[in-house]
């Protein structure tokens, strides 16, 4: 039954991908693109309606045009907080708060906030990010609360983290292999809907993210159920592989989706010798990872001025990525509001001063392809041997003649006096995570009518039914795993 609907809906469905088109030089999608960016938000809904009244406006302008007031709504649960409500978080952490200690640290820009419409309104991850941004506020934090590595992790996962990767480059020294200690994992991710969200008896469709095959990284994937049973999986050409599930709403209930699979994750390792990489020609099939790619891996201006500042006169790729890696690596981690409300996250993530690890990926990947070397992105979960496990972004670099090879910028620089451990991300990665992306901002299969929630990556899920898109603070996500034992014999 599914997928006899299947073949009827995707032929309509596929000229959409979910993702607002990039329309550039059309004046009205530019003008109202910086008005919500400025947080005009009446003055930018009075020049999309007149836009939409006009017949000569395109069908590309017209999505966009509409993109934008979604994208509007999107901006206004970001930031939702007023500054007493902020106020009133942080008294949480800080109760000796102090309206000048507020507008202190609000005057260095350690709040992100935004006027709309001439009212002030606070991110609302500002308050619990203003402890990864300023020394001053923790030594001010009170009661008990998880301390936090640089990276992001709790520390005491980092730290896990840490003992782990040396493991890994033991291993790979001992057996030559840059890819190392397999292991088969089992998951399950689940995506339930809230009651009423969508009316009784319309079809509710979700996407959930599922796993493409990488040798020598993610290997022997097995589909073993699903809830509804019927499904679709996205073949391994989709760059953003999902499964499709589809199912009615119930009056009062919650419609829920679920997937489980298995793979095998090995942790990876490449001792790169500096004085054998040599620039690479860029090839037909290299030269899209050099490029620009509107909107989130563009060549501004302060990029360029940012990037000559990083470089300086370095001109071997390793010595040139490693110093990007650094520079990348030092900007603060923080939460981060929704990317489909970012015009340009590359751009925004240096003009921030901080940002979570999509963030950071794009800006590094940004760097490296301005420097003539080629970085791709990956994209999926992360998890442990315990209790923690979070969404995760990183990337890929091509340095010859090792070829791709894996960074993440985020866990950064480990705190070890030994380079091969302290360097471990740029070339290395563990095997506690599953990659879903391969790419950001990809279509698909089969295709979406209605705008993603996310239009850059694929993680949580995507749920939509014919009325639109059903957005995040409409439905929750789930990820459930365990660690299979290891075969014997």
């Amino acid at each position: 039954m599914l997928l006899a609907l299947l073949l009827a809906v995707v032929p309509a469905l596929a000229a959409a991908s979910g993702i607002p088109p990039v329309v550039s030089g059309d004046p009205d999608v530019n003008a109202v693109v910086e008005m919500v960016t400025a947080g005009q938000f009446r003055a930018a809904a009075t020049r999309i309606d007149a836009a939409l009244r006009r017949p000569d406006t395109s069908s590309d302008a017209r999505r966009a045009l509409e993109f934008q007031r979604e994208r509007m709504q999107r901006m206004r649960l970001d930031f939702s907080l007023t500054a007493d409500a902020a106020k009133t978080k942080l008294r949480k952490d800080i109760p000796s708060l102090t309206d000048a200690e507020f507008a202190q640290w609000d005057a260095h820009g350690l709040f992100e906030r935004m006027d709309i419409d001439g009212q002030r309104r606070y991110f609302n991850r500002a308050p619990a990010n203003l402890f990864h941004l300023s020394e001053q506020a923790r030594r001010l934090r009170q009661g008990e609360h998880v301390a936090y590595a640089t990276s992001g992790l709790p520390r005491d996962i980092n730290d896990n983290y840490i003992d782990f990767d040396r493991q890994i480059i033991a291993q790979a020294k001992a057996t030559g292999k840059t890819s190392v200690l397999p292991q088969r994992v089992q998951v399950t991710q689940t995506v339930t809907v809230d009651a009423d969200a969508v009316p009784a008896g319309k079809t509710v469709r979700a996407w959930i993210p599922y796993p493409r095959a990488d040798k020598g990284q993610q290997e022997d994937i097995r589909f073993i159920a699903s809830q509804p049973s019927a499904h679709q999986i996205a073949p391994e050409s989709a760059l953003q592989r999902t499964v499709y599930l589809e199912q009615p709403a119930q009056a009062g209930k919650p419609t829920v989706f679920k997937i489980t699979y298995a793979v095998t994750l090995y942790a990876q390792y490449h001792a790169i010798d500096p004085a054998r990489v040599q620039p690479e020609p860029v090839t037909p099939e290299l030269a899209p990872y050099v490029a620009e790619r509107a909107p989130h891996v563009v060549f501004t201006g302060p990029l360029r001025v940012f990037s000559r500042q990083v470089v300086g006169d370095a001109t071997n790729p390793y010595d040139i990525a490693r110093r990007i890696y650094a520079a990348v690596d030092a900007i603060p981690w923080a939460g981060a509001r929704e990317y489909s409300t970012i015009p340009d996250i590359s751009a925004y993530t240096l003009d921030a001063g901080h940002g979570d690890c999509g963030e950071q990926t794009l800006l590094l990947i940004t760097l490296m392809r301005m420097n003539g070397i080629p970085a791709r992105w990956q994209s999926g979960w992360t998890f442990t041997d315990g209790q923690y496990n979070d969404i995760h972004d990183w990337a890929e670099i091509y340095l010859a003649p090792y070829g791709w090879v894996p960074v993440d910028v985020t866990y950064g620089r480990l705190a070890s006096d030994d380079p091969a451990l302290k360097w471990f991300y740029l070339g290395g990665l563990d095997n506690y995570r599953i990659a879903f992306n391969d790419d950001f901002s990809q279509p698909f299969v089969p295709a979406r009518q209605h705008f993603r929630s996310d239009t850059v990556d694929s993680q949580r899920g995507e749920v939509e039914w014919d009325g639109g898109n059903v957005y995040y603070d409409k439905w929750d996500y789930d990820f459930a795993w365990k660690v299979l034992p290891a075969p014997q014999g």
